[in-house]
């Protein structure tokens, strides 16, 4: 498997990240260290967490998903084989997070705490990537990066980009953490932690976690030129739009043990216009002879701004399904097949 850089930095990742959030939930701790097993045997070095996990959140699995990760890590004694992500919450009512109960905010004082949870929980002294999971400032949908824009009010207590780099910058400089990311953040709030750390103030942002896939190409609309210009790249979150995009939901179907038939969550994927698109897609997988989940895992790995697209799965044989598109030589032939769709179906489930 190949490995790419990650941001500016000296860590090399592969171009498949394990996605970890069905661990604790959907994922017994066996299950877990199955899949993480499997992964690292083929070459994945790279795994997502955050302390938001397990999905769907709340309160008697939160954090559950990192404990998982600590317990493999323990277990095999591999922590050096391995590059971990993990994330801190955003702006949020939910108050199960901090130990007074505070809702979620990313101040100093919540950071610092978020931080040292997820360092016990993941049983390692160093996190590799620490993101941002959502911006701590009012935005106009969920993800940032909607097809129309939609009013806002700031609010009054949002913490300024400055303000967070800078303990950022005290954590690194601790050791705790070794670089920062983004997620679910937008062109504007992208630009303006780097336009801070040009000035000198926290460390640099390596790269962004947002949603891509055939579905939602928003992010080639503004944030792609930043990735590529500003060597900030993309780690794609649903690359297989939460299984719309592996047709086990084509027609209405509703497979007993999925992800929509337990928490019935999959709203983004929803939208008008999303079936008919991913008929479309499935459709041109079947042309190339290509398993549906191999395709769309493959051409988010194929562009140009992404670092790698995060997996994930319930089982090792639906994570082997996704690893298979490793394999997978993406051709121009496919690209402008793709982009066909797109041009009449657009972006449907941003």
């Amino acid at each position: 498997m190949e490995f790419r850089r990650l941001g500016r930095t000296d860590l090399m990742v592969s171009p498949i990240c394990l996605g970890t959030m069905t661990f604790g939930e959907q994922n017994t701790e066996a299950e877990g260290h199955a899949q993480l097993d499997r992964a690292l045997d083929v070459g994945v070095n790279f795994l997502d967490t955050a302390e938001l996990y397990a999905i769907p959140p709340r309160p008697e699995t939160q954090g559950r998903t990192e404990e998982i990760i600590g317990t493999w890590l323990a277990a095999r004694k591999n922590r050096d084989r391995v590059i971990i992500a993990s994330k801190v919450v955003g702006r949020t009512a939910n108050t199960w997070f901090r130990d007074d109960g505070s809702p979620g905010r990313l101040t100093r004082r919540q950071i610092e705490e978020a931080v040292e949870k997820s360092l016990r929980r993941l049983r390692t002294d160093v996190i590799d990537l620490y993101q941002l999971h959502w911006p701590d400032r009012e935005v106009s949908q969920w993800g940032t990066n909607p097809t129309r824009f939609k009013a806002f009010t700031p609010a009054v207590d949002e913490t300024p980009v400055e303000e967070q780099l800078a303990v950022l910058a005290d954590l690194v400089k601790a050791g705790k953490i070794r670089h920062i990311g983004l997620s679910n953040e937008s062109a504007y709030g992208t630009m303006r932690f780097l336009f801070a750390a040009e000035k000198g103030i926290g460390p640099r942002v390596q790269s962004i976690q947002n949603a891509y896939n055939l579905l939602n190409r928003t992010y080639e609309t503004a944030l792609a030129e930043i990735s590529m210009r500003e060597e900030v790249g993309l780690l794609a979150y649903s690359p297989l739009a939460q299984g719309y995009l592996t047709g086990k939901y084509q027609g209405g179907a509703l497979p007993k043990g999925s992800r929509k038939q337990l928490f019935n969550r999959l709203q983004r994927y929803e939208q008008p216009g999303s079936a008919e698109a991913v008929d479309a897609y499935l459709s041109v997988a079947r042309d190339f002879g290509i398993h549906p989940v191999a395709f769309a895992n493959a051409f988010v790995m194929a562009q140009p701004f992404v670092t790698a697209s995060i997996i994930g799965a319930t089982s090792v044989s639906q994570l082997d399904e996704n690893l298979a598109a490793a394999s997978v030589t993406w051709t121009e032939e496919m690209q402008r097949r793709v982009d066909e769709v797109h041009q009449l179906h657009g972006n449907p489930a941003p």
